[in-house]
């Protein structure tokens, strides 16, 4: 076993970051009742904030009554709606305009210029597209994730290497086949980046265009709040928003493990130290023996490289002859 194997620090196991992390919530839960219960005012006025227990005392009132549950209702359902529709218009024109120069060149130009355009400046838009106010959210929250999902999706797909697709082609598979077995399992890593991006972006604008057009809904009843002067539930639309936005983001990241578990993972396993293999690999594994054609000094032998190409480097192919691979 390696130097390092052997002085590698033991990190709790999954119990005890449990632990960890609600210790960790605890303490910064602490801390604001401090702050806000001896009014310490420290440039930043926390004697403004209500403290934890206002709050908690607001949140359960408000899990007895059926309004909390409606308006959580509403936002999920315009959440799913739009992020639904967006993760596959995203994945599939994202892969449309990697894959086809035309497809590109036609909605590339487009598509640049709304990207830069916030979402949220959209609802004026929305307001005037639509003929509900629900329909309008639910295309704020589509805008929104729409445009993470389409960049990773093309960058995805344009990182892959053009030889799985010769591989393809040379067992006799049509494009089809590439897109299946190729292009979409390759793109499976970046295309769950863009979506865990915009399940995060979709709520803070959906939140946001339930504030300014809305009927129900978390926002809706987070603006209500203040307006009123409620802030403990000002608070208490914060914390749901937390929430939802927290499990909703890891639901998506566990699917996308899932999805992509012969992937080889770099991490280490909690608890446990570096496998010995992968620490001391240069001492344990022996040195592979010599491609054929290849003497022991490095040099190539001629006679056995006369059927590669005649490059001048490891990677010949230059963007001119990756583009024959697109549609």
């Amino acid at each position: 076993m390696s130097r390092y194997a052997r002085r590698a620090p033991r990190y709790p196991r999954r119990a005890g970051r449990l632990t960890l992390r609600a210790a960790s919530l605890a303490v910064a839960l602490g801390v604001w009742q401090l702050l806000t219960s001896f009014d310490i005012d420290l440039w930043l006025r926390f004697s403004q904030f209500p403290t934890v227990t206002d709050v908690a005392r607001t949140f359960a009132d408000r899990l007895a009554g059926p309004d909390y549950w409606t308006d959580l209702t509403d936002s999920l359902t315009r959440i799913l709606s739009g992020f639904l529709l967006a993760a596959v218009l995203g994945v599939a024109t994202g892969v449309l305009v990697a894959r086809s120069r035309l497809a590109e060149d036609l909605l590339g130009p487009v598509l640049e210029v709304i990207r830069p355009i916030p979402a949220i400046a959209l609802v004026p838009v929305a307001i005037l597209l639509f003929p509900s106010n629900e329909q309008g959210i639910v295309f704020i929250t589509f805008t929104a994730a729409f445009f993470p999902v389409l960049v990773s999706t093309r960058h995805a797909v344009r990182a892959l290497t053009p030889a799985w697709e010769e591989a393809v082609l040379t067992m006799g598979g049509g494009r089809s086949r590439i897109l299946a077995s190729v292009v979409l399992p390759g793109a499976l890593p970046g295309i769950f980046g863009g979506l865990s991006v915009g399940i995060g972006v979709s709520w803070i604008c959906v939140i946001s265009a339930e504030m300014i057009s809305g009927q129900y809904g978390v926002g809706y009843r987070t603006w209500q709040d203040y307006t009123v002067v409620d802030y403990p539930g000002v608070f208490v639309g914060m914390v749901t928003i937390g929430i939802l936005g927290w499990l909703t983001s890891t639901a998506v990241e566990a699917l996308g493990r899932r999805l992509t578990r012969w992937l080889p993972r770099t991490s280490y396993d909690v608890g446990t130290t570096p496998r010995p293999r992968a620490a001391g690999s240069a001492r344990t594994v022996p040195p592979a023996p010599p491609a054929p054609g290849f003497m022991d000094t490095g040099a190539p032998d001629e006679g056995a490289v006369h059927d590669r190409p005649k490059d001048k480097g490891p990677h010949p192919r230059t963007e001119e002859a990756r583009d024959e691979h697109l549609v």
